[in-house]
């Protein structure tokens, strides 16, 4: 199998080891939780940063469910394993020997205290991703706890107080970019229901195990990429400069051309669905007629789909887990770590469920059966891709999910800046570490005004109490942004170190990360 290649740039490492990776950039770890410890085994070298420059958090302080509150309690696993991708076998981390991970099942308002037992040969840590919890049990390593070492257990405990579609996977390095990730669905008490069946659908992109890892992926990049200049700094972050992207092409999105600039970095030799590959892919059964919720999550680290069920059209009702007014699509984009809800009504068959990584080769694909019939192809392509694309961040909120109306009493400025040659990526004109965290108040109403100065797309995910969008009203906790777009971010901080980052885990893991520091 010929390795994944860079988009006009450079062949991957291929069968290379990962020679003189630790060289490049520091390895996260810290200490264990308060479950436990072990002896430090030899760590796996990722590249990237440290989150916590170094920084000891120490024990982390217990916490037990309230009075009458529902206790939910799980153990993962990470752990390396052998997966079978539908015809791909590839050696890889994940939790247990499942692709995705064992879902996490609970209901608004439960109290889960889930316990970690890490086999893998490196530090790692869980992030929840879209919660809003205890700042002590956000996962990240060096700001809210210190990670978890090779054969400690680790416990989390919080309340998951709101509904909706979320999911969970490490804060350390790269480790996402493997097969570290599950959904967390909340359900909501008071749902109305309306639908016969409910689908979660995990989409990701994967090249670990085929010949190349992705911290051999990302040290290559900074290699070819060359150097910061001597006093730390970020040649080419003050916008587009250094900038070594391509045109836009791609699908419109009933808006015009769109808008996502590059692709992205890594180009993938496979696209999954629940864990397959189109050669051998997952199938999701029910009956004609039916109406079936479908749960997306995006797990990918360097792919925006457009996904879409051929024949059908789909009414979007959540994104990030938050009501939306019911929009009828026939195809939506979703960028890493973005989650959408939809309803749709089935026919009578076989059918195509794609989704299509924007300005990349190959495509992701589940069968929806309801009825007799060949199945789809493995190249099968909706013709819905080829239509409209509807773009989520211009839903808007349904009545209850709006933030109470309040005019800001803070603001901060937000920058997304970067470079592909050298390969550095930062927020604030700084990676991670170099850049002042943005500072807030809880209690008060923070307006983040954000400014992406890069000619690519960026997911960008703020932990902690999801933000509204300023214009609109929309909740969303990871917001798709366009090449040199500018959004007004609405949320009320709740007291912690919160990381903000760009959800593009290479950018990530290259500088473009910030923290929001918020004190009573």
């Amino acid at each position: 199998m010929t390795s994944p290649q860079l988009p006009r740039r450079s062949l991957l490492l291929g069968g290379l080891g990962v020679i003189g990776v630790g060289a490049l950039a520091a390895c996260t770890s810290g200490g264990a939780g308060h479950a436990g410890d072990a002896a430090h085994a030899s760590n796996t070298p990722h590249v990237g940063m440290d989150m916590g420059n170094g920084k000891t958090i120490g024990p982390v302080p217990s916490a037990g469910p309230s009075a009458g509150q529902k206790l939910v309690t799980a153990t993962l696993t990470p752990k390396r394993t052998t997966l079978d991708l539908g015809g791909v076998t590839v050696d890889t981390w994940a939790y247990g020997d499942s692709l995705p991970g064992q879902a996490i099942r609970a209901t608004a308002g439960d109290f889960l205290r889930v316990t970690v037992d890490n086999q893998l040969p490196a530090d790692t840590t869980v992030h929840w991703h879209g919660i809003r919890l205890r700042n002590a049990a956000d996962g990240v390593p060096g700001v809210t706890q210190d990670a978890i070492r090779p054969g400690a257990r680790y416990v989390y405990e919080f309340t998951a107080p709101d509904p909706g579609t979320f999911f969970f996977h490490p804060h350390v390095g790269l480790q996402l970019d493997r097969g570290l990730y599950a959904p967390l669905i909340l359900d909501d008490p008071a749902e109305p229901g309306g639908y016969d069946a409910e689908w979660v659908v995990v989409l990701d992109d994967w090249l670990d195990g085929v010949g190349t890892t992705p911290d051999d992926v990302l040290a290559k990049l900074i290699a070819d990429g060359g150097p910061a200049n001597g006093n730390g700094g970020m040649d080419g972050m003050g916008g587009m400069g250094g900038m070594d992207h391509g045109g836009m092409g791609g699908m419109n999105h009933g808006m015009g051309q769109a808008p996502w600039g590059d692709a992205g970095d890594v180009t993938y030799p496979h696209y999954l669905i629940n864990g397959k590959t189109p050669t051998d892919p997952t199938t999701l059964s029910a009956k004609p007629g039916q109406r079936v919720r479908l749960r997306v999550i995006n797990a990918a680290s360097d792919s925006i789909f457009t996904v879409a069920l051929g024949g059908h059209r789909m009414t979007l009702t959540h994104a990030d887990g938050h009501p939306v007014q019911p929009t009828e699509v026939g195809a939506f984009y979703i960028g890493m770590g973005e989650r959408y809800d939809a309803i749709v009504t089935l026919g009578d068959g076989a059918f195509p469920l794609v989704a299509a990584p924007f300005g990349k080769q190959g495509h992701a694909l589940a069968v929806v059966r309801t009825g007799a019939g060949a199945a789809p192809g493995p190249d099968a392509m909706p013709s819905e891709l080829g239509g409209q694309v509807f773009l989520g961040s211009r839903l808007l909120p349904s009545a209850g999910s709006r933030l109470p109306d309040r005019a800001p009493d803070a603001t901060v400025n937000l920058t997304l800046n970067g470079a592909m040659k050298p390969y550095l990526w930062g927020m604030n004109g700084a990676p991670y570490g170099k850049n002042s965290p943005l500072l807030a108040r809880a209690g008060q109403r923070l307006r983040i005004n954000v400014v992406n100065m890069t000619m690519m797309s960026h997911p960008l995910h703020l932990h902690g109490p999801a933000f509204a969008l300023a214009d609109t009203g929309l909740r969303k906790d990871t917001l798709l942004l366009a090449p040199m777009e500018s959004r007004q971010l609405d949320l009320d901080p709740e007291v912690g170190d919160w990381m903000v980052h760009c959800h593009n885990t290479y950018h990530a893991e290259a500088g473009m990360m910030i923290l929001l520091s918020a004190t009573a």
